[in-house]
């Protein structure tokens, strides 16, 4: 599938934890911030397919993955910390 968007993240989450919600909400900030009209989120629920944790081997939740630009990223947690988010998906340089 084509897109024109340029950055593709997934959040992985469990439910409608506290942490999914803030790691969700924070994403969402940074990106109308930084990526305005260059992003899609895909949230995804492992309480409810739990199968799709394997492809992108995650252990832990939330899990962001960055799937476009490649390399594949990742950062654990609920991204509270905006620097260490936006550094890790190479948003901003180091």
């Amino acid at each position: 599938m084509r897109t024109d968007k340029k950055w593709e993240l997934r959040l992985y989450v469990a439910g409608k934890t506290e942490r999914s919600v803030t790691a969700l909400t924070n994403l969402r900030k940074y990106c109308e911030e930084h990526l305005k009209g260059q992003y899609r989120i895909e949230v995804i629920d492992l309480l409810e397919k739990p199968q799709l944790a394997e492809g992108d081997q995650i252990l832990a939740i939330p899990t962001l993955v960055r799937k476009v630009p490649e390399p594949i990223r990742k950062i654990i947690g609920d991204l509270s910390n905006e620097e260490k988010v936006l550094v890790g998906l190479n948003i901003i340089p180091a």
